[in-house]
């Protein structure tokens, strides 16, 4: 990303809150680029449930729209846009 500037921020923390109580645990994005977009990285034969799960949570937390699930495990590089 950063050879091609795209604007990035790895590995941000996101709080969660349930019943306006914030817990102690935290959710970890693998990378936020524009300040706009999560960008999930997988390497796995290939995307489970959990996976689109896991990303719907972290749009929910951060309030923003619009996440990639990329994945280098399969044959060729998949990805799945997903849109709050």
């Amino acid at each position: 990303m950063q050879q091609r500037n795209i604007s990035f921020e790895k590995e941000k923390k996101f709080a969660i809150k349930y019943k306006n109580v914030t817990l102690l645990h935290y959710y970890i994005s693998d990378f936020i680029a524009f300040d706009k977009i999560i960008v999930e990285i997988k390497a796995q034969e290939s995307i489970a449930d959990n996976h689109y799960k896991q990303l719907i949570n972290y749009l929910a937390v951060s309030k923003l729209k619009l996440g990639l699930l990329v994945n280098f495990g399969e044959d060729s590089l998949k990805f799945k846009r997903v849109i709050l």
